[in-house]
């Protein structure tokens, strides 16, 4: 084995790794908060019972899950602007791409949810007198939550390393770093190894958080 191991080339790039990390976590929050939203009123339109209403969302939740993400990128990046739609950026773009892919895949998460919750907690929310909307924000959606948790956080990391995603519209996250480093040094294992590194010890982290997290709600009676 010819090759010869070089780390100081990510201790000069150190600071270019850490803000692409960053980057690619604050996507990763943000996409899943926005798809968050839409996944919960999309679970609500599916329980609702009513056709003209699940339809439609159905037919988004198949569409999506259907359909590779990095096409879904492409679509909204290079597509939208033959429509005259260009308000979003690179960063903005990505980031309603994997909104979207997130929506999807919370509102079977949060569906699975509501549908786990068990009667008897409406019923004595009723008869306590709770109005509707006081049984959604004090009994429904807390329980949903604690139910959840562990497949948002699930999503969380898989969110997390969709990132890697966006190096294929430039946006300047971990993987788009890391090839740029790559391609002006020629350090390839070093660089990809740093990388990679890098994706599993937040993954990790973040996973070790949410389990925190988990314990907390799970303590809550």
């Amino acid at each position: 084995m010819d090759y010869h191991f070089d780390w100081s080339v990510i201790a000069r790039n150190a600071d270019k790794l850490t803000d692409a990390l960053l980057l690619g976590l604050g996507l990763a929050v943000v996409s899943l908060l926005i798809g968050s939203v839409i996944g919960l009123l999309a679970a609500y339109a599916r329980v609702s019972g009513k056709t003209w209403l699940s339809a439609p969302v159905w037919a988004y939740v198949e569409f999506i899950r259907c359909t590779p993400l990095l096409l879904l990128i492409f679509f909204l990046y290079f597509g939208l602007p033959e429509f005259d739609i260009t308000f979003l950026d690179k960063t903005q773009s990505f980031v309603l791409s994997l909104s979207l892919y997130a929506g999807a895949y919370m509102c079977e998460v949060f569906r699975a949810g509501l549908a786990s919750i068990p009667k008897q907690y409406v019923e004595a929310a009723k008869a306590i007198g709770l109005r509707p909307w006081q049984r959604q924000a004090y009994v429904i959606l807390p329980v949903m939550f604690r139910i959840t948790l562990p497949s948002i956080g699930n999503n969380l990391i898989s969110l997390f390393k969709d990132t890697s995603l966006a190096a294929a519209i430039a946006v300047p996250e971990l993987t788009f770093t890391a090839r740029q480093i790559n391609a002006n040094t020629f350090r390839v294992m070093e660089v990809w190894l740093t990388a990679s590194a890098l994706y599993l010890v937040s993954a990790y982290l973040i996973a070790m958080m949410l389990r925190l997290l988990e314990r907390r709600y799970a303590s809550i009676r």
